[in-house]
């Protein structure tokens, strides 16, 4: 298994029998999304930021983030529910990027993937614990992907973390300054 980090929540995981994107942003790989291929697209939240002339279509669910040309013939995954694509077992967990709910809740997917015998999980823009329902639906977390310097506090990180006992933790440092992002990863390595 490959795991490749572009920025932000953008990572690709390329494995054996398939090639993951999560969350592959037009303004991290490029209007065109040259050099970025995947069988899969992960989409945990709406992009906040798009590019205003993307080549590409528009994500099938919420018709606002763009998807790069290069992953046109990728099956896009945005919202809650399993997954089978390419061998390739996939878990999507509802979660929330802030504490508000209702009308004004900002949604996030908590993904999980199961690739080469490898369960991969990845929190996209994630902003505090999962509760034990949430737990319960995912299938177990031998690598996790966890937001760092965003709406996720290091300790609801570490807490995070201890819930789900992974082998493998990789900051994805999610700030847009690299001072920020670099005091971030501080406060999250002391955790």
């Amino acid at each position: 298994m490959e795991i490749t980090y572009y920025g932000r929540t953008c990572l690709r995981i390329r494995g054996r029998e398939a090639t993951i994107a999560y969350d592959p942003y037009t303004s991290i790989v490029g209007p065109t999304g040259r050099g970025m291929s995947a069988d899969i697209v992960t989409l945990s939240h709406p992009d906040d930021a798009p590019l205003s002339r993307v080549k590409g279509r528009l994500a099938p669910r919420d018709q606002r983030t763009p998807i790069a040309t290069s992953l046109d013939g990728a099956v896009i995954l945005e919202g809650p529910g399993e997954y089978e694509v390419k061998s390739v077992l996939i878990t999507g967990v509802r979660s929330y990027r802030d504490g508000h709910r209702g009308a004004a809740a900002r949604h996030n997917t908590v993904f999980c993937a199961e690739i080469d015998g490898v369960h991969v999980v990845h929190l996209g823009d994630h902003a505090e614990g999962l509760g034990a329902e949430q737990l319960k639906e995912l299938p177990g977390a031998d690598v996790l992907l966890v937001p760092v310097g965003g709406g996720l506090s290091p300790a609801a990180a570490s807490a995070l973390i201890s819930q789900l006992e992974p082998k493998i933790v990789i900051p994805m440092p999610v700030a847009s300054e690299s001072n920020k992002a670099n005091a971030a990863i501080k406060a999250f390595c002391k955790e």
